[in-house]
């Protein structure tokens, strides 16, 4: 019997990828557990595998197409099959008639709550679409498309808060309690404005146009978002890490490698733990700051594909070597294709090193929706003045950019400072957990 092999959820919002390889053909034959396709969604990569061994029959997509979720990638022609393969084409029409065609579902709240608390807001002019920059469809399900009709708002002025700026239930919402308060909603005061069309730049030269891959074009929305929503602010310091480097040298060869971003993770952690506000994220939609109570960090790894951020989890729960050997671990995997969706999300905090690179100091771009970021630069033997005499000592620079809306300067400053306290005693770190 046929089985067709579709794919299958990838992550929470996540309504599909692009197609990075196809590893079969059809007429070949697979056993259980083959990769038989990998797709890229968001930054991650994951393979589908044969359910059973059997024969290919069909396969009907091809590198660098755009799949959903439930699309059929290929037929499989196995023991245990039991689903009739069917055309794609005469499947995705079935798929779109009842959204449009069912009736709305009623929406206890939804409705009934800001049509009767909103009569003089609700008439109120709007602002026009082109307040956003753009016309392209907004992300968002069938749920949300219809609360957004019948409260008689424009999705295009909503600012979504799910992954890929998709539009939620609660951001409509949101957005119509903002109206409410008589507050100009964030999405119209501060979303990207539209850049202006390109010049002809063969004009002058030669040129060549190369598509934006997957990871590419996620980490230019991420951070497009980003940089709009947050107002940054980036602090520097100085760190003397030169007890922790003759430190960690004299632990070669001696269990994990240890490095200066394991012990950066465990300071951070500390820090989180004594300056909660730099563990929070902020809902101005409900005015509120939402506190965590688990320190799960970022760590920015370069790979071949791009910039990937994966998260270690419960980073204050463990030990500086605990953290070397999951560190050394997870930026392998982010380099082999290895990360999941979930293994790049959940974070409080992020570090980013570049300092294996160069560099004297950076500005790294928060993480929305995180408040806070630390970039390390690269350390460099410099003069310091010791008891009266001028010492060679090995400085770390420290670059903490925040959300100023959350943290002072002043606790930015203390934050960096601890940070660079806890790297200059090293042995301080060693006691915690």
């Amino acid at each position: 019997m046929a089985t067709e092999i579709k794919l299958q959820k990838l992550g929470e919002n996540l309504e599909g990828g692009k197609v990075l390889d196809v590893k079969v053909e059809a007429g070949a034959t697979v056993v259980q557990g083959q990769p038989l396709v990998e797709v890229e969604a968001e930054k991650a990569a994951v393979e589908v595998l044969a359910p059973e061994a059997g024969k290919v029959t069909q396969v009907l997509v091809q590198k660098d197409d755009q799949v959903t979720v439930g699309q059929t990638l290929c037929v499989l022609d196995g023991a245990n099959g039991a689903v009739p393969a069917q055309p794609q084409e005469k499947a995705e029409p079935t798929t779109e008639k009842p959204q449009t065609a069912s009736p709305p579902q009623p929406q206890p709240q939804a409705v009934s709550q800001p049509q009767s608390r909103l009569p003089a807001a609700s008439q109120r002019p709007v602002q026009p679409r082109a307040t956003t920059g753009t016309d392209k469809p907004v992300p968002a399900g069938p749920a949300t498309r219809r609360l957004a009709r019948e409260l008689g708002i424009d999705l295009q002025l909503v600012t979504g808060t799910a992954p890929a700026g998709r539009v939620t239930p609660e951001d409509v919402k949101a957005y119509v309690r903002q109206l409410a308060t008589g507050l100009t909603p964030v999405s119209a005061a501060a979303g990207p404005v539209a850049a202006p069309p390109l010049p002809d730049f063969e004009r002058w030269g030669g040129i060549e146009k190369k598509p934006l891959e997957q990871v590419r074009r996620k980490t230019a929305e991420h951070l497009s978002r980003a940089w709009n929503l947050i107002p940054h602010v980036t602090q520097h310091d100085l760190a003397d890490i030169t007890d922790l480097e003759a430190f960690r040298k004299s632990q070669e060869g001696n269990g994990p490698k240890l490095t200066v971003t394991g012990f950066a993770l465990k300071a951070a952690a500390i820090a989180l733990r004594e300056f909660p506000q730099f563990n929070s994220s902020i809902d101005l939609a409900k005015g509120q700051l939402i506190f965590k109570h688990y320190v799960h960090i970022g760590i920015a790894v370069d790979t071949d594909r791009g910039l990937l951020v994966p998260v270690i989890r419960d980073v204050d729960q463990k030990t500086v070597y605990g953290l070397a050997s999951e560190l050394t671990e997870i930026a392998q995997r982010a380099r082999d294709k290895q990360i999941s969706v979930d293994d790049m999300r959940g974070g409080c905090f992020t570090i980013s090193n570049l300092g294996g690179l160069g560099g004297v100091s950076f500005t790294p771009i928060v993480n929305w929706p995180e408040v806070a970021i630390l970039g390390l630069s690269r350390a460099r033997l410099q003069p310091v003045i010791q008891d009266g005499q001028v010492t060679p000592r090995l400085m770390l620079t420290l670059s903490l950019s925040y959300d100023h809306r959350v943290i002072d300067g002043a606790d930015g400053a203390r934050f960096c400072r601890r940070i660079a306290d806890l790297l200059e005693n090293p042995l301080k770190m060693l006691l915690h957990a």
